[in-house]
């Protein structure tokens, strides 16, 4: 099983560009895709759930004052 993080961004005309939001979260790992989400993040088959709260403290941490919105779900993928 492989277990994925799949983040979808709600923007804001009011805050960064979309670009920069999105090279911001690619120096994390994630990967854009196209779908009902926007970005991916592919982790080995060792990662915990701390690991996924982890990136995702660190996903806040990386768009702070960026004046956006994001979902987060992590799960295993056959």
């Amino acid at each position: 099983m492989v277990k994925r993080t799949y983040l979808s961004i709600i923007f804001n005309t009011e805050g960064e560009r979309p670009s920069e939001i999105i090279t911001r979260l690619q120096s994390l790992g994630f990967n854009p895709i196209t779908g009902t989400r926007d970005l991916v993040y592919e982790w080995g088959d060792h990662a915990t759930v701390s690991d996924a709260i982890s990136l995702i403290d660190k996903v806040h941490a990386t768009l702070g004052g960026y004046n956006v919105l994001f979902t987060a779900e992590t799960i295993d993928e056959r």
